[in-house]
């Protein structure tokens, strides 16, 4: 079983992300530790200064709120992380700091553009150090 798994979380899909950390707590060895992790995209910096004072933290505390209740719901321990920047750097990065020796994502199924480009998942699966599992 695993020791450090990472769980890369889109808040949009919470169900997807629901059935992914139990698919991790099954995976978990017993003293195992897993970290949920949405990743927030980088806001360009003439963005920034539109916004209210405080709204970039209020974000962040937010969405740490909502990545715990996603694990309190199942009854999973799992530390939350928001990160800001494009998701697969991202991700892989949060992998090498953890030490983590298993990556769990979800992936949608293929439209053409991630055929062109790639999905976060496809990326993720190819430069990763660790084992990947993708949930689809």
């Amino acid at each position: 079983m695993y020791k450090s798994i990472l769980v890369p979380i889109d808040l949009a899909h919470s169900d997807v992300g629901q059935a992914i950390i139990k698919r991790a707590s099954a995976l978990a060895d017993n003293n195992a530790s897993i970290t949920l992790l949405h990743v927030i995209g980088d806001i360009p910096s003439y963005a920034q200064s539109y916004l209210p004072e405080g709204q970039l933290q209020e974000n962040l505390e937010e969405t740490t709120k909502a990545l715990k209740a996603l694990s309190d719901a199942i009854n999973v321990e799992a530390q939350a992380v928001v990160r800001y920047g494009s998701p697969s750097p991202v991700i892989l990065d949060e992998a090498v700091e953890r030490g983590s020796d298993l990556i769990i994502i979800a992936s949608h199924h293929p439209g053409i553009k991630d055929y062109l480009m790639g999905s976060t998942a496809s990326r993720v699966v190819r430069h990763a150090d660790c084992s990947v599992l993708i949930s689809r």
